[in-house]
């Protein structure tokens, strides 16, 4: 598999190229003889032998996803975890070769590193989505250079062969050409940040005075209303209702030297006077 050298720029990337491109490719019996080997025995010895002719598959397919602005090794990596996932799922028996069956895998495992990270917000979470992700750029000029159409008609017609929502188009595209900016970046003009521009979640001062007066008038009421209640009705009703600590019915009993039951009358009572006076 012919891999451009032009897209690895470290001396490190290049020599592992080289490295990789050096391992022969396997020929269709000892592919099958390794495979049945980590198959059946969990030889890693053939494992290891099984995935190094087709290291330069992950190359080539990392060499792909380099325009997502991540690192080459880290797509390497992941292709390579694709790869092994490959291995682990590959039944010798079938009439396939390893390559064609491990691209699938690769190709994945790198397209849903480039998910998880080219963004800090997280895109493309359902099969048609990334499809979309991956092919938005590519069909979008495709769709406007062929028909000279304006971006909202390619949009339109991308979402009709995507099979998804309009907005959900938008969105996409919106995130792809903007990018991630920092909250702590610099507004043009001024010394402000990007960050004073969202709202404040907190209660506006209008509010807080509204809810201030609010309570205040709510607690004038309560003391109003409990005056008119007897001292054993106020007791109760304070030690239920307006503590943090509620006293239980048998302690209640206790000290007024009544029954439970006879607590929860009063209370019942009580309750039933103040709502009437609300």
């Amino acid at each position: 598999m012919a891999t451009s050298g032009a897209i690895f720029d470290t001396a490190s990337e290049q020599a592992y190229v080289r490295a990789a491109m050096r391992v022969p490719m396997l020929d269709r019996e000892r592919e099958r003889e390794l495979a049945a080997r980590w198959h059946v025995g969990r030889d890693e010895r053939a494992l290891r032998e099984l995935i190094a002719p087709h290291l330069r598959l992950v190359i080539a397919m990392a060499g792909r996803f380099r325009g997502y602005g991540l690192s080459l090794d880290d797509l390497i990596q992941e292709g390579t975890l694709g790869l092994f996932q490959a291995a682990q799922r590959f039944e010798p028996g079938r009439d396939i070769r390893f390559s064609t069956y491990a691209r699938w895998y690769v190709r994945s495992s790198i397209q849903d590193f480039v998910l998880r990270n080219w963004s800090i917000v997280r895109s493309g979470t359902t099969s048609a989505q990334k499809t979309m992700f991956f092919n938005l750029r590519r069909l979008r000029a495709r769709l406007q250079s062929g028909s000279g159409a304006s971006n909202e008609s390619a949009l339109r017609d991308m979402a009709r062969t995507f099979r998804l929502a309009l907005c959900d188009v938008q969105t996409m595209a919106q995130r792809l050409d903007g990018g991630d900016v920092s909250l702590n970046s610099p507004l043009p003009g001024g010394d402000a940040e990007q960050i004073d521009l969202l709202p404040d979640p907190s209660p506006s001062p209008e509010a807080r005075v509204a809810a201030a007066e609010e309570m205040a008038t709510r607690r004038a009421w309560l003391g109003r209303a409990l005056k008119r209640l007897s001292l054993r009705e106020q007791m109760i009703v304070r030690t239920r209702h307006l503590q943090d600590r509620v006293t239980t019915l048998s302690a209640l009993g206790a000290r007024l030297g009544i029954s439970k039951e006879r607590v929860r009358q009063i209370e019942g009572e009580a309750l039933t006077k103040l709502r009437a006076l609300s």
